[in-house]
């Protein structure tokens, strides 16, 4: 959370490409954040019903992690993606409200994963069309969305290196 403790001046520099400030890529983070969770919650509690009806020895067997796919998703401007409007940044939230609502879906990633920690997360999946990943269980949903922060990360890097050799 370091980002929230830069200066004003750096938080709100606008890159060369018009792209994002700082502030408004953390919103986009919350935003797309708060949206994940919402898959990741529900794909928790179907996950914990299967677990009578599905075998995790069998899962594991055939188990196919797309770690190529998902590691791709912490990397900025590694594939061509349009998001949603619904997870463009708008300004409408203070920056309080936006720290806040991250460190609650960071509680509530580690509480999911607390819920999962038998091997169940594996007993549900859900199709992620960004980067073609098609179905994926709930640790990957999970996982993706530790990458897709990370991507960001790398993006408010590439804004203080930018305004720093102004």
């Amino acid at each position: 959370m370091d980002w929230f403790n830069e200066e004003a001046a750096l938080k709100n520099y606008r890159p060369a490409d018009n792209s994002w400030t700082i502030s408004e890529i953390l919103e986009h983070i919350a935003l797309t954040s708060h949206f994940l969770l919402i898959l990741i919650d529900k794909g928790t509690d179907k996950a914990l019903r299967n677990v009578k009806n599905l075998s995790l020895e069998d899962l594991l067997l055939g188990f196919d992690f797309k770690l190529d796919k998902l590691d791709a998703i912490g990397m900025h401007k590694s594939f061509a993606w349009i998001r949603p409007e619904h997870m463009e940044p708008k300004g409408e939230k203070s920056e309080l409200k936006i720290k806040a609502e991250l460190i609650d879906q960071l509680s509530r990633c580690l509480n999911q994963l607390e819920k999962l920690k038998n091997g169940e997360g594996l007993l549900y999946n859900t199709t992620m069309t960004v980067n073609d990943l098609g179905k994926i269980n709930v640790y990957e949903y999970i996982y993706f969305l530790s990458k897709h922060a990370e991507r960001h990360n790398r993006q408010m890097e590439e804004n203080r290196a930018e305004k720093k050799s102004l």
